[in-house]
């Protein structure tokens, strides 16, 4: 069976680190939180108090968003608000979300 041409030129890690992205939105979880990020700003206890969840469990979500380049943070004072790393996130979930609800 011949291979597209397209997939040919995507490398081993290309695809590893791409199925790696998609295991990040597996999570009920961490969709929730990109979801409550989209288009706004937040701090952990924010986004705790709009999902019902503890600091914790909401910080150690964050971390592993972060780590994928999901989320980004940025530091007030005392406190650390994050927002979607950039445009692709959102269009990510927005196509994720229509694809699911056709």
């Amino acid at each position: 069976m011949r291979e597209n041409n397209c997939l040919k030129k995507l490398s081993d890690e290309i695809i590893a680190e791409t199925a790696d992205l998609f295991k990040i939105f597996g999570d009920a979880t961490r969709m929730r939180i990109l979801l409550v990020l989209q288009g706004k700003e937040l701090c952990v206890l924010d986004i705790s108090q709009e999902l019902c969840m503890t600091q914790s469990a909401i910080s150690h979500q964050l971390r592993i968003l972060k780590q994928s380049r999901l989320v980004k943070s940025r530091r007030e004072g005392k406190s650390v608000f994050y927002s979607l790393d950039d445009d692709h996130v959102s269009s990510i979930l927005s196509l994720g979300l229509d694809h699911v609800m056709e």
